[in-house]
Formats: C-alpha cells, sequence, structure tokens
C-alpha cells in the first residue's frame, strides 16, 4: 500500500517536470510507473537469486531500491530535456 502511494507522489513529480520541459506528461508519468515496476521485478528476481525464497523481508529490500533507480533512470532522462519557451520566457521577465 505504501509503494502505491510513493508511486503516485513520484509519478505527480515526474508530471509536473514534464509539464516544466514541454513534453507530454501522461507519456513520462506512464514510463514511471513502467519503469518502477520493472526495477522491482527485476530486484526480486535478484533477490531471490541471492536469498532464495525463504527471507521475504530481504528479497523486498533488495526490490525497492531497484524500483527507486528505475524512477531515478526516468527522472535523469527527462532532466536532460530542454525547458520549454514558455518557461524561458518567463525566466527572463523574471530577471528583468
Amino acid at each position: 500500500m505504501l509503494e502505491i502511494i510513493i508511486l503516485i507522489f513520484l509519478s505527480r513529480h515526474i508530471g509536473k517536470i514534464a509539464e516544466r520541459k514541454g513534453q507530454p506528461v501522461g507519456k513520462w508519468k506512464m514510463y514511471t510507473v513502467l519503469a518502477w515496476l520493472a526495477g522491482e521485478i527485476i530486484g526480486i528476481c535478484i533477490g531471490l537469486l541471492l536469498f532464495g525464497p525463504e527471507p521475504v523481508y530481504m528479497i523486498v529490500l533488495v526490490g525497492l531500491p531497484c524500483a527507486f533507480a528505475g524512477y531515478h533512470i526516468v527522472r535523469n532522462t527527462l532532466y536532460k530535456y530542454p525547458d520549454s519557451m514558455s518557461n524561458a520566457e518567463h525566466y527572463i521577465d523574471e530577471i528583468v
């Protein structure tokens, strides 16, 4: 349950960044959710290989950082895009 709340918060954060960059918001939110799930699945597989099926909490402790890694990959990819022109004009008006 807590993961869903965190994922909603992170998707909103990515949506704000995408809006500032002039990118489609829904597309980047979808990428965030997919990267989170892919990272978590990869982390769970790694945890199963390392610890076996018995200590479930250890598997989750490996899966969550991998899920956050997926989020950070999407965030860093989005940060590489330049800001949209409307935001650049807003910053110029703010300076002058």
